[in-house]
């Protein structure tokens, strides 16, 4: 019995674990596993037909970080899950455990999450744990040498939504460039995509590239945090064609179809599912002068601008300083739009809202900030085709090869179904 644990253990890791050199500290850690290990560490959930996160399987890392000096990449969505839907923070469950947890690594929004879209972070002192945090959307995204010094393995643990522009996989991509450039691993524990079950959207062309998007794949590109670190070691995304060791903890009972929902919001500005859905849609009013539902309690729900023609839009709200949002968009100034609350959107997004928008300006110079935009669309193609008129389903049109091509590559780093 503890012969098979052991063997099926070490296939899965074989199956999922990408390596670069002949001695590193991954394949170290690989060759740790002991049956006895696997068969005495502590599940921390029941394991039924419910989507088992990575994090959850405790059973699967434990022994990798057996003596080890870790580092963590991790936010408020960093938990891991209890029966009665409670869960506890990741940090605080390791180091219950006796883990050694040195430094923490925060994104943008930072470790608890409440900082505001853009905002740059600082590095600080977590008062709960008093452990030092770095944080990696303040003056650097890129992890510095000294930072991951006496660092033996990284742990990164962050719920993504599957959209380009949104920063997380950004900062995936610069920890494994750091850690590949010193010899790291990085242990992966996976999470859902809630937008993980379809594929839409312009392809990023690489003169293009920024911190919004780094690499030429469609706005909603249908991978888990896993997956995705599998693309950006095969397609050599890397500088200087670097390869990171990364160890995945894959989720169970999961299919990029099985629907999820999240619960804990993944930053300020996405409060629930509804905003997560609509949030590939109307995130690309963030590169105009329409305020996309910040500074309201309906963040990505909502559009509007004070000049948008309020003939046509019978919708207003204000928006004001709020939780993610100390400076929204025409703050205090009556804002005419479209309340998309009842609006149903699941498997594509759409264009319709921000080419309705533009056609109502009534100041159509007013709409796009042009940078901004390009950054956030992946390409200065969309702009023009709004400005020339175009319909949706002609500007969509423009897209089917770069999604084609892009499926065609993420077909062979899929981890699931």
């Amino acid at each position: 019995m503890r012969f098979n644990v052991f063997k099926n253990t070490v296939l899965l890791f074989v199956l999922i674990m990408i390596s670069c050199g002949s001695k590193s500290k991954s394949e170290a850690l690989s060759s740790e596993l002991k049956p006895d290990e696997l068969k005495t560490t502590p599940t921390q959930v029941h394991e039924d037909k419910n989507i088992i996160i990575g994090a959850n399987r405790t059973n699967m890392y434990l022994p990798l970080l057996k003596g080890k000096r870790i580092g963590v990449v991790a936010n408020q969505t960093s938990v891991i899950f209890k029966k009665d839907k409670s869960y506890t923070h990741l940090i605080d469950s390791l180091l219950a455990l006796k883990v050694n947890i040195t430094k923490v690594f925060s994104p943008e929004h930072g470790f608890r999450g409440k900082a505001d879209a853009g905002e740059l972070v600082k590095d600080g002192i977590d008062t709960k744990t008093n452990l030092p945090i770095f944080s990696l959307h303040g003056s650097s995204k890129k992890p510095s040498n000294t930072q991951l010094d006496n660092l033996d393995i990284i742990i990164f643990d962050i719920q993504d939504v599957g959209v380009r522009f949104y920063t997380y996989i950004s900062t995936l991509h610069y920890i494994m460039e750091a850690c590949a450039e010193q010899d790291i691993p990085v242990l992966i524990l996976d999470r859902p995509n809630p937008n993980g079950h379809y594929i839409d959207g312009p392809t990023l062309e690489i003169k293009n590239k920024s911190f919004l998007g780094m690499h030429p794949i469609p706005l909603v590109h249908g991978m888990t945090i896993g997956e995705y670190a599998k693309m950006i070691n095969g397609e050599k995304w890397l500088k200087n064609d670097v390869t990171c060791n990364i160890i995945i903890i894959p989720l169970k009972n999961y299919t990029h179809k099985t629907p999820y929902s999240l619960a804990i919001r993944p930053s300020p500005n996405l409060p629930n599912d509804k905003s997560i859905k609509l949030y590939p849609s109307l995130g690309l009013f963030e590169g105009t002068n329409v305020n996309a539902g910040r500074g309201t309690e309906f963040q990505f729900q909502r559009y509007g601008a004070p000049f948008l023609d309020k003939k046509f839009y019978k919708f207003n709200y204000t928006p004001v300083a709020n939780f993610g949002a100390k400076y929204p968009k025409h703050k205090n100034v009556v804002c005419y739009g479209k309340d998309l609350t009842n609006e149903v959107l699941n498997d594509n997004m759409t264009i319709k809202w921000i080419i309705e928008a533009y056609q109502n300006s009534t100041d159509k110079t007013l709409f796009f900030n042009t940078d901004n935009f390009t950054k956030h669309a992946g390409t200065s193609k969309l702009q023009q085709q709004i400005e020339a008129g175009l319909t949706e389903e002609a500007i969509k049109l423009t897209w089917k090869k770069g999604l084609e091509d892009f499926k065609k590559t993420r077909k062979k780093y899929l981890i699931y179904p």
